[in-house]
């Protein structure tokens, strides 16, 4: 299906994401309510980004748009040089598996299926064969191989997240959304999971999109973009990231 995009995609190289006049409205008590308004940006492959902003300032809608997740008002996102706009649900899932990772702040692990099984999801969704032993040698770096077979509630929130960054990183996603990845977790916890989540990213030559409150976090990455009231309220390249 995306046999002609690709063709388009070796010749412009440099952006993995493009955002372009960008707005989203929703209907609250019979009036709109206007969440993102007018929002540009571009970031090129393997770059790492951090969208940060009080709460409310739309910085979590942003990141749904950007992944697909959820359809603007207006204007264009395109995600590997795949428009999203003309593309049904469906056609979306596919792209979404195809080339996006995710981390959320809640783990959405599922309950029924053991760690290894989670991680292997995407890779059953993509129809590979043979997906056990990669969903095992990912559960191996974020050091739960020996959890392989418990479920999610038998372990501990920073192990879950682990599982679910393992599960990110299992179909070698192309872009990675992490919101709030570390927001459930104690501080020393918080350390291990994003040294693994710039570890993986690296490894792997990830971009990484990341929504987060937390400056210091934010600071690891090459650039902020500032998000307040739905508008970009800066967007700042950073010279010390950990990238």
């Amino acid at each position: 299906m995306f046999q002609h995009l690709n063709k388009i995609n070796s010749k412009s190289l440099e952006t993995i994401l493009e955002v372009r006049n960008l707005s989203k409205t929703y209907e609250s008590a019979g009036e709109q309510l206007t969440v993102l308004d007018d929002i540009n940006f571009s970031i090129e492959k393997g770059s790492t980004v951090s969208i940060v902003g009080p709460s409310g300032s739309g910085k979590t809608t942003l990141l749904g748009l950007c992944a697909g997740l959820d359809r603007s008002t207006a204007g264009e996102i395109l995600l590997n040089n795949i428009p999203l706009s003309p593309l049904n649900e469906d056609q979306r899932a596919q792209v979404r598996n195809q080339y996006v990772g995710f981390i959320f702040q809640n783990f959405q692990l599922l309950p029924t299926l053991t760690a290894l099984e989670n991680v292997m999801v995407p890779l059953e969704l993509r129809g590979e064969l043979n997906i056990r032993p990669r969903a095992m040698e990912l559960l191996e770096k974020v050091g739960l191989a020996n959890r392989s077979h418990h479920y999610p509630s038998q372990l501990s929130g920073g192990e879950q997240q682990r599982v679910s960054l393992a599960r990110a990183f299992s179909n070698s996603p192309k872009i990675l959304f992490a919101d709030e990845p570390t927001g459930n977790l104690d501080a020393e916890t918080s350390e291990r999971i994003v040294k693994l989540i710039f570890d993986l990213n690296r490894e792997q030559g990830t971009t990484l999109v990341l929504v987060t409150h937390d400056l210091e976090l934010a600071s690891k990455t090459g650039r902020i973009i500032r998000i307040k009231g739905g508008v970009i309220a800066g967007d700042e390249q950073l010279t010390s990231a950990e990238a």
